[in-house]
């Protein structure tokens, strides 16, 4: 078996040595581009690659009008309500006055997210608004100078890591209450994209006043990034947003030193792909199709749907419950909310494609997790109690994809998360075919990780391609349940002609 099973290791290998060739194919010199070329593997990015679930916090000041102002609700994602138009920029960025969530409790939180079973936390120190959750000196538009004063970020820092619970801060290249702030446009545009790479001297900045008053931005900014690491320096990483401003683009050298500086201060912090671009203007990906800095962060609010899609990165996907709001939003009938089990299946779907999945929660203006996210943590949380083996330290599994769920693998142990429960009570799996001739693959053991229980496995047959299958028969305790179950299973490569004699012995 582990024969085999190395085999098919060895063929992700190459199969993923071949988008490394694919990318390397006529490649550009590049000054800022990636600084790998393949994973990164310190025991820090290792731990990363290990968490399978998360939770992401997004609050701030525009929690108080939770997307309602004057009788008007807007269906624009709450954290950004100061372009609503339902409020004037002079009402909101007085919001902090008023900012004193006396029911904030950090070790609740932290509590709640250990439950739901979290093994990392992303927190909005700093969103598009420019309101500081941690009190910053380079800037009084902070925590400190709210009716509530203390120090959020150091709060939650400070619980999460007790609870064994790794910290990320979330940090806006976008900054609206910084007078030097300036966006020059989006470098997705491809219009824009089109002109910026057409030479090195375009110049997003439409007078000089402009540009040298961005300068003062990317001191601010970079003074905040390192009184960041040095303030929190229990914290793992950096979360970036908003970096896809063409003034940002443009200044991809000094964004680029910047980053460095930040490692050399914090060694073994993890970045994302949201960070910087490449001179050419590329983000996440460079010109020559390496990924930028540690992990791909383009899958916000949507999945990959395969392996090759991943193009063999490390990656994680955050996402929302509602449809699209971040931060906390009064109004949830406006979009479908997710369930427990929506979540749970895309947080099996992302451990079976080597990645991790982010579950987004939008605290109120006074510190509570709303009564629904609770309830959903709680869900999660009940069936992580039971079937986390199934979803820590996993990664993509031997099995093809089939129609019942996702399958995940951590050594020789095979998890089979049933997400479609067959109308006849049967779990038809394919197994993977040997690359020896008279060899094949049986099901040596099979249990359901609810109860421990031994499963009934019978022989399934086999398909005009040569591929067999087996049955594994679910009880009626597990079949009259509504939520997924796992199966672990474990495969043995036996010789072809032995087939019917064991697998008659094993059921």
């Amino acid at each position: 078996m582990k024969k085999n099973l190395l085999i098919t290791t060895l063929l992700c290998f190459f199969m993923f040595s071949g988008f490394a060739q694919e990318r390397n194919k006529e490649r550009i010199a590049l000054k800022h581009g990636a600084h790998r070329e393949g994973k990164r593997n310190d025991a820090a990015m290792q731990k990363w690659r290990e968490y399978g679930l998360g939770q992401f916090i997004h609050w701030g000041v525009y929690a108080i009008p939770g997307g309602q102002w004057n009788g008007k609700t807007t269906t624009y994602a709450a954290e950004w309500f100061r372009t609503s138009g339902l409020i004037t920029h002079e009402e909101y960025d007085n919001l902090y006055k008023q900012f004193n969530p006396v029911n904030f409790d950090a070790k609740e939180w932290a509590k709640q997210a250990k439950e739901m079973g979290a093994r990392y936390m992303i927190f909005t120190t700093k969103h598009h608004d420019g309101f500081c959750m941690w009190p910053s000196k380079y800037t009084d538009y902070t925590i400190a100078n709210t009716p509530y004063k203390k120090d959020i970020v150091k709060e939650l820092v400070d619980a999460y890591t007790a609870e064994g619970i790794d910290v990320y801060l979330y940090f806006s290249i976008i900054d609206w209450s910084h007078p030097g702030y300036y966006s020059g446009g989006n470098i997705n545009s491809p219009k824009i994209k089109e002109t910026f790479q057409s030479g090195g001297d375009y110049n997003p900045f439409e007078t000089e006043e402009q540009e040298e008053r961005y300068e003062d931005f990317k001191s601010f900014t970079r003074n905040q990034l390192l009184e960041l690491v040095d303030n929190y320096p229990a914290m793992k990483g950096l979360w970036f947003d908003g970096s896809w401003d063409v003034a940002w683009v443009k200044n991809a050298a000094w964004v680029d030193t910047l980053g460095m500086e930040l490692r050399a201060k914090h060694p073994g912090l993890i970045i994302g792909s949201r960070f910087r671009s490449d001179e050419l203007g590329n983000r996440h990906v460079d010109a020559n199709g390496d990924l930028i800095d540690d992990y791909d962060q383009r899958y916000e609010r949507s999945l990959p749907s395969t392996l090759e899609d991943t193009k063999g990165f490390d990656w994680d996907c955050v996402m929302t419950i509602p449809e699209n709001q971040w931060g906390y939003h009064r109004d949830w009938s406006l979009s479908y909310v997710k369930t427990p089990y929506d979540l749970i299946e895309m947080t099996v779907k992302a451990n079976s494609l080597n990645g991790n999945f982010v579950i987004n929660f939008g605290p109120d203006g006074e510190g509570n997790i709303r009564t629904e996210e609770t309830k959903i943590a709680k869900g999660v949380g009940e069936w992580m109690d039971v079937n986390r083996e199934a979803v820590y330290g996993v990664h993509n599994s031997v099995l093809e994809k089939q129609d019942w769920g996702y399958s995940t693998q951590k050594g020789e142990s095979i998890y089979l998360t049933v997400f479609n429960k067959p109308m006849n009570d049967r779990v038809r799996v394919k197994v993977p075919r040997s690359k020896t001739k008279d060899m094949i693959f049986v099901i040596e053991h099979a249990e359901f990780i609810s109860g421990k229980q031994e499963a009934i496995v019978a022989d399934g047959g086999r398909d005009k391609y040569g591929s067999y299958y087996y049955d594994i028969v679910i009880p009626r305790k597990v079949s009259n349940k509504k939520e997924p179950f796992v199966i672990k299973i474990k495969l043995k490569e036996v010789d072809r002609g032995s087939k019917a004699d064991y697998q008659k012995a094993i059921t």
